[in-house]
């Protein structure tokens, strides 16, 4: 008897045919090292992604059949999620804003592209029915550029919010074409079943657009902070409408996309959305793309692009009918060329929903091979064209940005209560960092004349007379007794406050608004990477939780030795200008110079720059500022890298914290304070904008509404 015999241990080749485990430990490598790689290289990894597909597949390496039941599974619930967070990636509050004129743009970006695919189908010999499908591919866009324009500060400019919201129709739409189009092909198809199907998708689709928004906002009121609990049932309402999708004779991918306009509201910008949006870029959606690749056969790929008319054909009409489109809406709603330009180049990227259709196509019998491999020519086209030509037509529109706010009040940390004494919370943890975050705290407590509330969390067991709540306790006290006799030795009076609470930052964000704090001042936390985006940090969780602005720090130095300070504006909105506040209130405190730094498109003439620095002066001495800050522009092809060569030159940087968005292709995008935070070796604080939940925006709005008709009395 051998000695595999007696361990009961399989050979090594029968464990990677048989065992499924090993496929997923082999995707699982790929799309960590990979992305990676090819990010390194300045390349796409979504490329990358496609190619590791290609390599491990059956005409390369043959490890991998898009057959295997792993391989298809996993593969499926990344095309699932990839159209789930397509729909939960779409901004209902801007869609609400200009619904209108998002159909009319929805519709003529719609109706176009899907003329022009229809007939370039039917040119290269499809029947109708693939014809009519190959056109709704051309329908839909996807805003991977979504993350230029928010950098620019252009995204409220009606345009830009119009084309935004029109991504609502167009997807909907292609989707039911998709629909229809698979359901014609699988078989017998009369006018009856043609009213039935569609009978039927209403039906579905107000079922899952009423009742998941309804059952979602019931489920959240009731388990109040339990996001586990919160992300099992975003998780189950994708899957549930999914299947429900199938059940009426339609793809599933038709209800993945609606669950996530369902819960859209549902989950808003809070920390349950982070979490879904992660678990999916980062797991299941490269998984969709690996399958993808596994599915490029290459002899028949270089037939394809070597017999390049098809390929031509399909590129050429998508750009130019997206062209045609928005110039229609250039017409009818007056935009200017700059504007007109940008809603091309925003729905000129075909990634989440074309991929998606396509393969489901492709399995259906619908396309044939050398389609699909046009298509992914197409996005690989389209991905990288779409956000060029927005980065370089999108800048124009900064301009008109500033001369529209110029008449912007100052915000106060805290707007909501001008007339109580600033409060600042300082949360004290950790005794290497605490005494220049009690410096730092003290000292705009002192020049705002408000007070200073240091705060101790200790994390309690269920019994409170158990021994490690006690040790929490005096490490507690004996960091409040160092925080007060620091904040009495800069002339400011601390009010302690010791909190015994179920977790860190629970107990920070709720003490915080027991003590109806305008400020939070943090050191800087030491968790990072893949557990911390996953679960969270105290940082993440407070940012997301807090009813006011919190200041995240990472000071190498006493704040009292700081002379010099930059403050990197991108627009000129209220929101965008409360960093620069903070830094003035500082700099007051301790007799430092801060310096506002505007980076401009580097193509933009010497005589625009001057009048852009004019507008912003003008704008700045319209806010009523405690002395005025210098005023840079500064030309530059990339906006990161001109900060970090300009923050050489200052002993602390101020940022403000926007949160991270993804594409609706499911891959995360890091955004402009993202790469900062990563490159700065100074001093920083990173101030974050408190998230509004429905209720403050309702409040809000009634207090406007209020303050209207007192004025109008």
């Amino acid at each position: 008897m051998s000695f595999l015999h007696v361990l009961a241990v399989e050979p090594a080749s029968e464990v990677f045919a048989n065992e499924p485990i090993v496929p997923f430990v082999i995707l699982l490598i790929v799309i960590l090292v990979v992305p990676i790689v090819f990010e390194r290289l300045r390349l796409p990894g979504l490329v990358g992604l496609l190619l590791a597909g290609v390599l491990l597949g059956p005409n390369v390496l043959n490890l991998f059949q898009t057959e295997q039941p792993t391989i298809r599974l996993l593969s499926n619930i990344g095309l699932v999620y990839l159209m789930f967070v397509a729909g939960l990636e779409v901004d209902m509050e801007q869609f609400r804003q200009t619904r209108n004129k998002s159909l009319g743009f929805g519709t003529f970006t719609f109706l176009v592209p899907l003329i022009v695919g229809t007939l370039v189908g039917r040119i290269f010999g499809f029947g109708w029915n693939a014809s009519i499908l190959i056109g709704s591919l051309f329908a839909s866009h996807t805003l991977l550029a979504y993350p230029i324009i928010s950098r620019l500060g252009v995204i409220n400019n009606e345009a830009v919010t119009v084309t935004i919201g029109a991504t609502i129709f167009t997807d909907i739409g292609a989707l039911l074409v998709l629909a229809i189009c698979v359901a014609i092909h699988a078989g017998e198809f009369t006018a009856l079943s043609l009213i039935t199907l569609l009978g039927s998708l209403f039906l579905y689709s107000a079922a899952v657009l009423i009742g998941f928004d309804w059952a979602g906002k019931e489920f959240f009121r009731r388990s109040g902070d339990e996001e586990g609990k919160q992300f099992l049932f975003v998780l189950l309402a994708v899957f549930l409408a999914a299947v429900g999708a199938q059940l009426i004779g339609v793809e599933k991918i038709v209800g993945a996309f609606l669950a996530g306009l369902a819960v859209n509201d549902v989950v808003g910008e809070g920390p349950v959305k982070e979490k879904v949006v992660f678990v999916g870029s980062v797991l299941f959606i490269p998984i969709f793309f690996v399958d993808l690749g596994l599915l490029i056969n290459i002899p028949a790929f270089v037939a394809s692009i070597s017999n390049i008319w098809l390929t031509l054909a399909i590129v050429i009409g998508l750009i130019g009918s997206k062209f045609i489109a928005a110039f229609l809406a250039k017409l009818i709603y007056r935009y200017n060329w700059l504007e007109a330009l940008t809603m091309w180049s925003l729905s000129i990227p075909q990634v989440g929903a074309t991929l998606a259709a396509t393969l489901v196509g492709y399995r259906a019998g619908l396309l044939n091979e050398g389609m699909l491999n046009s298509v992914i020519v197409l996005m690989l086209v389209t991905a990288t064209l779409g956000p060029l030509l927005t980065s370089r037509v999108a800048v124009g529109l900064m301009t008109s940005t500033v001369s529209v706010t110029s008449d912007a009040k100052p915000l106060d940390l805290d707007a909501t209560n001008t007339e109580q004494p600033l409060t600042v919370v300082v949360p004290v943890y950790n005794p290497d960092t605490e005494q220049y975050l009690i410096e730092m705290a003290a000292l705009i407590a002192r020049q705002a004349q408000g007070r200073l509330v240091p705060l101790a969390i200790a994390t309690g067991p269920a019994h409170m007379d158990a021994p490690q709540l006690e040790s929490a306790i005096v490490k507690a006290d004996a960091l409040l007794d160092k925080a007060t006799a620091l904040s009495h030795d800069l002339g400011v009076t601390a009010e302690s406050v010791l909190r015994i609470d179920d977790a860190i930052a629970l107990g920070i964000t709720r003490a915080s608004r027991e003590q109806d704090a305008n400020l939070i001042v943090m050191g800087w936390g030491k968790r990072t990477g893949f557990r911390a985006r996953l679960f969270g940090n105290v940082i993440d969780s407070v940012l997301w939780a807090s009813h006011c602005p919190v200041a995240v720090t990472r000071l190498l130095e006493s704040p009292t030795k700081i002379r010099r300070i930059l403050v990197p504006v991108q627009n000129f909105t209220p929101e965008a200008l409360r960093p620069l506040r903070f830094a003035l209130l500082l700099a007051t405190a301790i007799g430092a110079q801060v310096t506002l730094l505007n980076v401009c498109d580097r193509r933009i003439k010497p005589s625009s720059i001057a009048w852009n620095k004019s507008n912003i002066e003008l704008l700045v001495s319209k806010l009523a500022l405690p002395q005025a800050p210098v005023v840079e522009v500064v030309p530059h092809e990339n906006v990161a890298q001109a900060i970090i060569t300009a923050a050489k030159a200052y002993d602390l940087v101020v940022l403000r914290s926007i949160q991270r968005r993804t594409s609706a292709g499911g891959l995360a995008v890091s955004d402009l304070t993202s790469q900062l935070v990563a490159q700065l070796s100074g001093s920083i604080v990173l101030l974050g904008e408190p998230q509004k939940s429905n209720a403050a925006v309702i409040r809000e709005q009634f207090l406007q509404r209020s303050n209207r008709t007192k004025l109008e009395k």
